[in-house]
């Protein structure tokens, strides 16, 4: 129900796209570009995600022997849409974002994040304010007696983790539940629990880390009540078409990227420290099998409060046959070096 609601978000957002912005430059018709754009999501905001990102792109750019520039946008819906009419032809993309891109944008997966300890897996989280006396119980009372904070309508940890694995299986519509629901980013629902504006909202663990280091005093305020199973961590998204070449150019940028012994790669791992990453590993689009499973969950769940035998059907069997996918390329996934 939550992605059939974008659907007129994103077809206005593709008429604003489409009256703004320019593809990458080329040299002439034919030739390789001669710059990129690497879309980043500003969710904390531009002020402070520009900085980090900055020496990374300057650090590509310089590796594969192309300009990169950062196109920064406030929600997952501008920057799909922005790969998908071509206005940019990478970026650092969460995992839902990320299917929608392939699905929607020409976009493969070239990579995937690994966060500071190490871990290619991350977890969305409900918060409130400390000593507001809220618990997990009080918060599925449903009572509507709170208000309530989701994150961005694509976002994985935001909405689709606390949807699939919290609220739907109990069988809560948030809307119904709640005082009111809102939409905003990890950032600003984290300033409104703390605050005292928002009674609960979701976030994600690696949010909760910005936002310590960012505002420890108001990090203070708030506290965890839930804690989702492990989601996969954000994915380094391409557009299909770029030139194959080029495209391994940017895909050895990443998997190297801090893990050398020199002075240039200990000044990169200070690059990542600042993102609170640990390096990239390779992926493709299987890496996103969860979020495929989790859609499909919800598809399912839709489905079965509609009450359509045939909907609730064809429902089923796109579930169980995602699930398959799943398991079999989970089966099939190389060891772990020891």
């Amino acid at each position: 129900m939550i992605r059939r609601d974008l659907l007129l978000a994103l077809s206005a957002a593709a008429l604003a796209l489409s009256a703004c912005g320019k593809p990458a430059e080329k040299a002439d018709a034919g030739a390789a570009p001669t710059e990129l754009t690497f879309s980043i999501l500003s969710a904390e905001n531009q002020t402070s995600m520009e900085p980090l990102w900055a020496p990374l792109l300057t650090d590509m750019s310089e590796q594969i022997g192309v300009r990169v520039k950062p196109y920064f946008a406030t929600n997952y819906t501008s920057l799909v849409e922005a790969m998908r009419f071509k206005q940019v032809q990478m970026g650092w993309f969460s995992a839902s974002p990320a299917l929608q891109a392939v699905n929607r944008a020409d976009a493969e997966v070239l990579g995937r994040v690994v966060d500071a300890g190490g871990d290619a897996t991350y977890k969305s989280v409900i918060i409130v304010k400390k000593g507001s006396g809220i618990t997990l119980d009080k918060l599925l009372k449903c009572d509507k007696t709170l208000n309530f904070g989701l994150g961005d309508t694509q976002s994985t940890s935001g909405t689709l983790a606390p949807m699939a694995y919290l609220f739907t299986p109990k069988g809560i519509e948030p809307s119904k539940c709640f005082k009111s629901v809102r939409s905003a980013s990890h950032q600003a629902n984290a300033f409104s629990v703390a605050n005292g504006v928002l009674d609960v909202a979701t976030n994600n663990t690696v949010g909760i880390v910005f936002f310590k280091r960012q505002s420890p005093d108001m990090a203070d305020k708030i506290e965890v009540i839930w804690t989702s199973p492990p989601l996969p961590e954000s994915s380094i998204v391409v557009r299909k078409d770029l030139d194959p070449a080029l495209k391994e150019k940017i895909r050895q940028f990443f998997l190297t990227y801090g893990t050398g012994t020199d002075e240039k790669a200990a000044k990169q791992r200070e690059v990542l420290k600042g993102l609170a990453y640990g390096g990239f590993k390779p992926a493709d689009n299987s890496y996103l099998d969860p979020v495929r499973e989790m859609e499909a969950a919800e598809d399912l769940a839709a489905a079965r409060r509609g009450g359509d035998k045939a909907k609730i059907a064809a429902a089923q069997a796109d579930f169980a046959k995602i699930q398959a996918q799943a398991a079999q390329a989970r089966a099939i996934e190389p060891a772990p070096a020891q």
